[in-house]
């Protein structure tokens, strides 16, 4: 299953691996390679650890050369936020990365293949086995075109419930959030919400936890306004 997947992941991200095995680790959750009774197939850590380091560098370079005017404070923070776990899982869904995961039978059970904390592993894991085949470069050209770009949309999607908040207060309303449907079972459920400004029902969003589904909602208030 996984070379034919394989194939179709190396096609929409535009890189092919000379080395297979990397990218299957890269894939590998260690609940799948604890499963295997034989020749058992090294998980994604250690080459999450390596993209870690891999995409904190490029990050940093990038952001450096885009904004001279930023002190070294701003920068770190503008980092932390462009590279964080749930920004990084916005990636990774952007590109599907979730169904290519190699889980065991109780991860799978349990939702993991939506897990924003697996699919943010996955993501740098991809960029290390990327880099130790096809060197820095190639690996930054990966993270300019499926993590650094698009950076306006992206911040408004990871800090939309901080800015609607800011600007429903600097028009003195009050805004709060009202779980109206939670439906799937325990371990797959999904959670709508809507947000509520004042008395009136301004938008809503699905998500696989009320924090998700809180942010989806924010999101959806804030393209609403931008068109209006």
């Amino acid at each position: 299953m996984l070379s034919q997947n394989s194939k179709e992941l190396e096609e929409r991200i535009g890189y092919h691996f000379k080395d297979k095995a990397l990218l299957k680790q890269a894939l590998t959750h260690s609940s799948f390679s604890n499963e295997q009774k034989v020749n058992k197939q090294k998980n994604y850590e250690r080459l999450e650890f390596l993209g870690d380091a891999v995409l904190e560098l490029a990050s940093s370079k990038f952001f450096y050369q885009q904004h001279p005017e930023m002190a070294e404070g701003q920068l770190t923070k503008l980092r932390s936020s462009m590279v964080c776990e749930p920004a990084l899982a916005f990636c990774a869904r952007d590109i599907e990365l979730g169904k290519y995961i190699l889980l065991g039978k109780g991860e799978e059970a349990t939702g993991g293949r939506e897990r924003d904390s697996i699919t943010s592993d996955v993501m740098e894991a991809v960029i290390g086995a990327v880099y130790l085949d096809g060197g820095f470069e190639e690996a930054e050209k990966f993270i300019l075109k499926y993590i650094l770009s698009d950076l306006e949309n992206k911040k408004l999607f990871y800090d939309s419930k901080t800015i609607l908040q800011e600007r429903v207060q600097k028009d003195g309303r009050e805004l709060h959030y009202v779980l109206v449907e939670e439906s799937g079972p325990d371990h797959d459920k999904l959670f709508t919400v809507e947000a509520v400004i004042g008395d009136e029902t301004v938008g809503s969003g699905t998500g696989r936890t009320k924090k998700s589904a809180e942010q989806q909602a924010a999101y959806a208030v804030l393209l609403k306004w931008g068109k209006q």
